[in-house]
């Protein structure tokens, strides 16, 4: 559901509230942090790695768009944490956009300078979990801001139906 309408890119910023049934919040989260696995059940990566520079772990994050559209990258933190909130148990993810000297943008790749995200994962009281997502980027280059949004509003269903269905398989491999 769009919750804000910045005038300066004209593009919307998300909050999105979900379930995913029969995945543990913990299993989600693994699901969600674990980038090696990432690659095999996410269609859209095109190329993904965590590297440290001067101490800080980087996120390299190359997505797959349709033709005629370019690639974009995003080079990011991300950091995930567990905690306890009266005796509930919440997995809280925050990632955003930095720009690190080491990773320059690469040609024909539009960098993805404004990203962020904030994750919520806890337990739905059975065996599934609730998420909350909070997410905006601006994907840069002439993409019409109606098409980009069109993008983000179907796209983070299938999404969530796609890691629902990575979870499955996720615990089948652990």
């Amino acid at each position: 559901l769009p919750i804000l309408f910045p005038q300066q890119s004209g593009l919307y910023e998300y909050k999105i509230f979900g379930g995913l049934a029969d995945c543990p919040p913990k299993l989600c989260a693994d699901v969600y942090m674990d980038l090696e696995f990432r690659k095999q059940w996410d269609q859209f990566v095109k190329e993904l790695y965590e590297k440290t520079y001067d101490g800080e772990k980087i996120i390299y994050w190359e997505v797959k768009y349709p033709f005629p559209l370019s690639n974009r990258d995003y080079v990011y933190i991300r950091e995930c944490q567990e905690m306890d909130v009266d005796g509930r148990k919440i997995w809280v993810v925050l990632a955003q956009s930095v720009s690190v000297p080491q990773c320059p943008e690469k040609p024909g790749i539009i960098r993805v300078k404004s990203y962020k995200q904030s994750l919520a994962i806890e337990s739905d009281g059975k065996t599934g979990s609730k998420v909350y997502m909070y997410y905006f980027d601006n994907p840069g280059g002439m993409i019409p801001s109606w098409l980009v949004n069109w993008a983000a509003k179907s796209g983070v269903p299938a999404f969530l139906k796609d890691m629902q269905k990575a979870c499955h398989t996720y615990s089948k491999r652990t």
